[in-house]
This record gives C-alpha cells, sequence and structure tokens, in this order.
C-alpha cells in the first residue's frame, strides 16, 4: 500500500514545499536537515505497511495470525513425541531410559511380559524413524536385549504455518457443530498422531459413524491407536452415551487405513550407457514418493487414482532411459490409471523393470 513513499520519494516532496530562492542542492543546509527527517519517515512507512500486512489472516506472520486464529478459537497443533513399541528379555522398570541414533525414549506403560510402550523425549517426526538395538541409560540388571520394533503412536512436528493458515480459512467454510462431518473432521485431526480421516455417517444403521483414520506419517495405524481414537471419541462402554465428543447417541466405529501393496511394470529402452541397477533403484524412489503424494491427498479425495502416466513421465526424467514404451500397474493395461477403495492407500509392491526396443515408444527422447 506504501510502496510508493520512499525516501527518495519523500525527500522530494519535502524539497518542492522548499521556496525556489533557497538552496536545495545535496549539501545544503536544508537538504542536510530535510534528510534524515524523510529518513525516518520512509522507515516508518516501511512499519505501517508491515503492520497492515500484519492485520490480515492471508498475509499475516505465524504470531499475528496465531493471534487472528486464537479470536475464533483455532490454535496451532503443536508438536507430539513418538510412541513406539520396545522389546526387552526382561520387564524393564517403568521411566527407564534408552538412546538410540541421538534420541532418547523412556518406557511409560507395559503392554506384556518383556513389551512396553516408550516415548521419545523429543517432540516430532524424527522419534518414529528409528528402529533396532537401544542402548540403556540405567543400570538394569538382567538386561541383555534391547530394541524398538514397531511404532505405536507417529510423532508430528509443529503444525506447519499454511496448513494452520488453511485451517483457519476452511472454518468460514463449514460450520463445525453437533456431530456433523465438518466436526467429527476438526476433532479427529486435532488428535496428535492423526494426518487426516473419512466420515461416514450411518455407515451401519442410524445413529452409527464410521471413521477411517491415517496417520500424520500417512500410513496405516496401529490397533492401539485406533483405540485411544475410539475411546477420545466415543468410549468403550458407554458407547452412545455422548461421554466422549460424539453427541449423545452417536456409536462411532474407528478404522485404519488400509495399505494396498501395489505392482508396476515399466518398459522401458535404456540410453547406451544406462545403468540398469541406476535407473530400478531411481525408479523405485520416484514411485515410492508418488505414492507418499497420493497417500496425504487421500482424507480430501474419494479414491486415490494412480494415474500410470505420472509414473512414466517421472522414470522418463531418470538418467539412462532413453524411451519409455508402456506402464503397467497390478497387471493392467498400458497407461491405465489405476483406482483403490475409499479407505486404501497404495504401498509400493513389486516393480518389475522390462527392456524393450520393439514398441512404439509413449515417451520418448
Amino acid at each position: 500500500m506504501f510502496e510508493n513513499m520512499t525516501f527518495d520519494y519523500i525527500l522530494k516532496r519535502v524539497l518542492e514545499n522548499v521556496p525556489g530562492d533557497v538552496d536545495k542542492r545535496q549539501g545544503s543546509v536544508i537538504y542536510d536537515a530535510a534528510a534524515p527527517c524523510c529518513m525516518e519517515i520512509s522507515k516508518m512507512y516501511l512499519s505501517l505497511d508491515r503492520a497492515l500486512d500484519e492485520s490480515f489472516a492471508d498475509s499475516a506472520g505465524r504470531e499475528f495470525l496465531i493471534r487472528r486464529a486464537k479470536e475464533r478459537g483455532i490454535f496451532p497443533k503443536p508438536a507430539s513425541a513418538a510412541v513406539v513399541k520396545g522389546v526387552f528379555n526382561i520387564d524393564v522398570p517403568i521411566g527407564s531410559r534408552f538412546y538410540i541414533d541421538g534420541f532418547v525414549y523412556y518406557v511409560s506403560e507395559k503392554i506384556s511380559d518383556g513389551i512396553f510402550k516408550m516415548i521419545c523425549e523429543t517432540p516430532g517426526t524424527d522419534g518414529h524413524r528409528h528402529f533396532g538395538r537401544l542402548l540403556p541409560l540405567d543400570n538394569i540388571e538382567g538386561l541383555e536385549t534391547a530394541e524398538i520394533s514397531d511404532v505405536i503412536v507417529t510423532g508430528e512436528d509443529d503444525e506447519d504455518t499454511e496448513d494452520f493458515r488453511k485451517r483457519y480459512f476452511d472454518s468460514f467454510s463449514a460450520l463445525a457443530f453437533g456431530g456433523n462431518k465438518k466436526d467429527y473432521i476438526e476433532k479427529i485431526n486435532l488428535i496428535s498422531g492423526v494426518g487426516g480421516c473419512k466420515v461416514y455417517p450411518a455407515f451401519f444403521g442410524g445413529g452409527t459413524v464410521r471413521l477411517v483414520i491415517i496417520s500424520s506419517g500417512y500410513s496405516a495405524v496401529s490397533d492401539d491407536f485406533v483405540s485411544q481414537v475410539k475411546e477420545i471419541a466415543d468410549p468403550y462402554g458407554c458407547s452412545g452415551e455422548g461421554v466422549g465428543f460424539a453427541p449423545i447417541g452417536h456409536k462411532v466405529y474407528v478404522e485404519s487405513v488400509v495399505p494396498v501393496s501395489v505392482n508396476v511394470d515399466v518398459s522401458i529402452e535404456f540410453e547406451e550407457n544406462g545403468s540398469f541397477n541406476y535407473v530400478y533403484e531411481k525408479t523405485v524412489g520416484k514411485i515410492s514418493d508418488y505414492f507418499f503424494e497420493l497417500s496425504k491427498k487421500w482424507a480430501d479425495c474419494d479414491k486415490v487414482e494412480i494415474v500410470a502416466m505420472k509414473i512414466g513421465s517421472e522414470v522418463f526424467d531418470i538418467e539412462g532411459v532413453k524411451n519409455v514404451y508402456g506402464v503397467s500397474i497390478n497387471n493392467g493395461k498400458d497407461f491405465l490409471s489405476y483406482f483403490l477403495n475409499d479407505n486404501e492407500i497404495p504401498v509400493v509392491g513389486i516393480v518389475f523393470i522390462s527392456a524393450s526396443s520393439n514398441r512404439k515408444p509413449a515417451l520418448g527422447h
């Protein structure tokens, strides 16, 4: 709004108001007196411009966006710690601390003999990426083996500013109240470890609500976490009584999204010096990245569509690939899209690369 209010522009206006018979050249008394004032005024306009930006949610920085959203009772999701499954040869004391790859975990709860829940002391997504042997930080008599075997609840980083901004604006588009779909989606997504959900009203008959959830790492969630979400929404033993956030009369059924192994067959022609191993490794990586992006969008679409042409385009960009003749998904026809069910996300199954030069390339250099 004040982009034109620069030092030069302000100084020019000031000097224009000085009588013409007064020396206004640089170095003159009036110039040297006006210049510092004009510099401060230009800084003031910069501050005003910034203040104006901070006044609106679409341009505010994180600090003022949080303050704006607070007026609607909306707050950014804080970072949360990962919960993992620790396996030991003995029962270890609750509170025992263990180290792996720069992260410390403490034992929080016994699941069964030798198996415990462990919580990472560092909140964030890094906490659920470590598996294998643990080193004890306490002296535990009889301990011989200790390892992380599985993730129970994925950790989350602080909510990204742009994701928070979108959630703020989304709050205006549909009113969440009384157990409507918007209400369930908002409340389920606020649970640490949840990356998205789908709501199916009256799925098992009147008064029932089916919830399918995906982890904050955009993968399936554990049975234990499903139970935790169920307890928050509609606790076991008093289902439909309004003890959780679900309204009276709503019986809630919670499920995990289902990972489905997807096989991909790619027919290509190699460059003269192309390396099969290199191309294969890069192809698997490209497919894995693509499937991850599809999983991130799962909650916002009816069904995940795997576009074979998209995979072909990604493979075509790999060094060493000259032509792409076809991409088949789960033995389907070349370049035919593949749809999963509404509660499914793709994971990489078998990737088969065949070298061929007898077909007309769909993509080629």
